[in-house]
């Protein structure tokens, strides 16, 4: 159905480089004319709402820790309120599509702005100002030194195009939409249950491995760990700083800085190695004062979170310099394998471990002290070599696999980003589409918070608290 899909058959310029030539027969109409400024306040009992630039808005989880770190303040009387249906807009995000309709009443930020939005399909309305042709609108709109400091003008806003085809074309487009976000996010949850499938197998060798060795015939004795059973007979079971140095990160507030020295925290031990690539930057002398006391990495060091993911751990592979940011600390052995103990440290034997010590916990976080005090299995170093010779290899296939199948969902959500842009700003006529569409086709999207949007490259969540 999506490929059969054709352009209108009339169209005129609409005035915007950007949204281009539009359907004849729709208006374009400024975004002032649309938009009603709110400013209520005091209702502090109301939800809080969140803003992402992948979901748009919605209700804040005050138990879910992961879900966003921002401090609450205790009073919220300031807070402004969103009614079900206002259009809520970061305006330090919005040239990211960081906006969105709230889903229910509740209280945002006061730096933030509320609209009542007057548009037929307050749907149609939110996909349209949060796909990719409108990112360039509202950074047009935006002011300020550098891109990640741009702060949206009410003037520059007031000014961009909106795109208002008829109620039903509008009310139309959001149902075949609807209906086309379902199949992608089914085609989405299969390839992600496949990675799933593939990252269970490989913790089954790499458990195997860790924990039993290569040699099925191996003499064995009890660990002394009841849901361990028994290790090798040779292997020490030890806690981890009889041969590791844990060294904690400097637990210093930096400034961040386009081009300076690279700092490694939570997002970039998400790998086995370490990614650097989308790293924030310190300025040197902030950097010298990170290093301090034997804290400079180098080639071979693991770098372990402790805080947020706890347990994800990355190996340095790398001779540039860099430092720690915060949440992180630095693993180093002068004497064992540490590409062996980053296979350990991702194996479920440690992720047993570490549910242990997090029960209970609200946040999930461990100290130094516990990080030091992990049990692990210590082979001799000769056999440490091999496990990590037949990991690095048995472990390709699987990780070749996985990578294939995270491009193809990249470009299943690349090929949305595309078909919402072109649905909504009507370089694609859905009517006919949407016409054919069974009473009961509903989106597939049970697993999918995803909204039918520009999903931006590294989306992350913006408070609004």
């Amino acid at each position: 159905m999506i490929a059969d899909l054709r352009p209108y058959p009339e169209y005129k310029e609409s005035g915007s480089r950007w949204l281009a030539n539009v359907p004849s027969h729709w208006e374009v109409r400024k975004l002032r004319t649309l938009i009603r400024p709110r400013n209520e306040r005091n209702r502090a009992e109301l939800p809080l709402l969140s803003v992402a630039r992948e979901k748009g808005v919605f209700v804040r989880s005050l138990t879910d820790a992961g879900e966003n770190h921002n401090v609450i303040p205790e009073d919220l009387s300031n807070y402004k309120v969103a009614r079900a249906g206002n259009l809520v807009i970061n305006k330090m995000k919005a040239w990211q599509g960081s906006m969105g309709i709230a889903p229910s009443d509740g209280i945002v930020s006061p730096a933030y702005f509320v609209f009542d939005f007057d548009i037929a399909d307050r749907a149609f309305g939110q996909a349209l100002l949060r796909s990719k042709p409108y990112v360039a609108h509202f950074g047009q709109a935006s002011d300020g030194v550098r891109v990640g400091q741009w702060d949206l003008t009410i003037a520059g806003m007031r000014q961009i195009p909106v795109l208002a085809p008829p109620p039903a074309e509008q009310a139309a487009t959001v149902r075949f939409l609807d209906w086309a976000n379902g199949r992608l996010e089914r085609a989405i949850r299969a390839k992600r249950k496949v990675i799933a499938l593939l990252n269970e197998q490989k913790q089954a060798i790499i458990h195997r491995a860790v924990t039993r060795g290569l040699d099925p015939s191996v003499a064995l004795k009890p660990s002394g760990i009841p849901w361990l059973g028994e290790v090798p007979k040779d292997w020490e079971v030890t806690a981890l700083r009889r041969y590791w140095r844990v060294t904690d990160c400097k637990h210093l507030t930096v400034p961040f800085v386009d081009d300076g020295i690279p700092l490694a925290s939570v997002v970039e031990v998400q790998s086995f190695s370490l990614d650097l690539s989308r790293c924030k930057r310190t300025k040197p002398d902030w950097y010298r004062l990170l290093v301090e006391g034997d804290r400079k990495p180098k080639r071979g060091d693991l770098i372990y979170c402790r805080n947020a993911s706890v347990g994800a751990c990355a190996l340095v592979e790398t001779d540039i310099d860099f430092a720690m940011g915060q949440d992180v600390c630095l693993m180093r052995s002068q004497s064992q394998n540490q590409r062996f103990l980053n296979y350990m440290l991702h194996s479920t034997f440690m992720d047993h471990q570490l549910e242990l010590l997090l029960v209970g916990s609200t946040f999930k976080r461990i100290n130094v002290s516990d990080i030091k005090a992990l049990t692990v299995l210590v082979p001799p170093r000769r056999e440490q070599d091999a496990i990590c010779a037949f990991l690095d290899s048995s472990l390709l296939a699987y990780d070749s696999a996985s990578s294939r199948l995270g491009r193809e969902i990249e470009l299943f959500r690349e090929y949305r980003t595309r078909l919402v842009a072109d649905v909504v700003t009507g370089k694609l006529d859905v009517r006919e589409a949407a016409a054919r569409l069974p009473d009961e086709a509903a989106p597939d999207t049970a697993e999918d918070d995803t909204d039918l949007s520009l999903e931006p490259e590294a989306a992350d969540q913006e408070a609004v608290v």
